[in-house]
């Protein structure tokens, strides 16, 4: 019988650092109470408990290192956060700043990443599993979930030009998962130049390295926090995702 080979050491980069502004709010959406816990406590929670990852690389906003430290890692004992950084601008500077700590830990060909946003509190361990399984047999995965709705392609004055078949239209989610050695690879060769375009991280492994990348299954709870009709439905749930809490 075939010896089942060990499993790569996981490593999550938790993207903590957004501003939030179409919330409207005083505060960062990754701070706002779903049923008196805040938005990042959600993902950290599932990290924490999950089989698959090993560790999380924290991601934060300027000057937010020691408060997240003291009222999240700290209070709530999330033990498998080694490391806090602070990101940068846009999205993918703070995933380049998470992804040069895990440079300089080594080991990225027996290690895979997956990149998470915060303002995506119902993360399940199911879904962190399908991914594994995914980037196990593809080396790039991404959650997603198939369309609901007819997606339409617009010109710059919003005139309809082209319905594509809703069967090969998926909406993008958060984990987007890769060996390792790939993500370094993509974010280095992107990060060089001085004009980059780039919403996800799979842009990055597709644009630079031509590697395609694989969907995986998520989940139609798996909201971003976005507009304050998200904290409304994050509040049904947050019951249905976490009854133990």
């Amino acid at each position: 019988m075939c010896k089942k080979p060990e499993k790569k050491r996981c490593t999550a980069i938790l993207l903590a650092g957004g501003q939030g502004t179409r919330m409207g709010a005083k505060i960062q959406k990754q701070y706002l109470l779903i049923q008196n816990r805040p938005v990042l406590f959600y993902s950290l929670y599932t990290f924490e408990k999950s089989e698959v990852i090993d560790d999380v690389i924290l991601v934060v906003g300027a000057g937010q290192v020691e408060y997240v430290r003291k009222e999240f890692v700290e209070k709530y004992h999330f033990t498998k956060v080694t490391c806090i950084v602070e990101g940068g601008r846009e999205r993918y500077h703070s995933v380049w700043e998470g992804l040069k700590e895990v440079q300089a830990e080594g080991g990225l060909e027996e290690r895979y990443i997956f990149i998470h946003d915060s303002a995506r509190p119902f993360l399940t361990e199911e879904i962190i599993q399908r991914a594994y399984n995914d980037v196990e047999a593809h080396s790039a995965c991404v959650v997603g979930v198939p369309s609901k709705d007819t997606v339409k392609l617009v010109d710059e004055k919003a005139f309809s030009r082209e319905t594509p078949d809703r069967k090969f239209v998926w909406i993008i989610q958060t984990p987007q998962v890769f060996d390792a050695s790939i993500i370094t690879e993509a974010y280095a060769r992107m990060m060089s130049r001085d004009t980059i375009q780039a919403t996800d991280d799979a842009m990055a492994v597709e644009n630079e390295l031509h590697i395609p990348v694989h969907m995986t299954e998520g989940s139609f709870e798996n909201i971003k926090i976005t507009t304050p009709e998200d904290l409304e439905i994050a509040k049904v749930f947050v019951r249905r995702c976490f009854p133990e809490l």
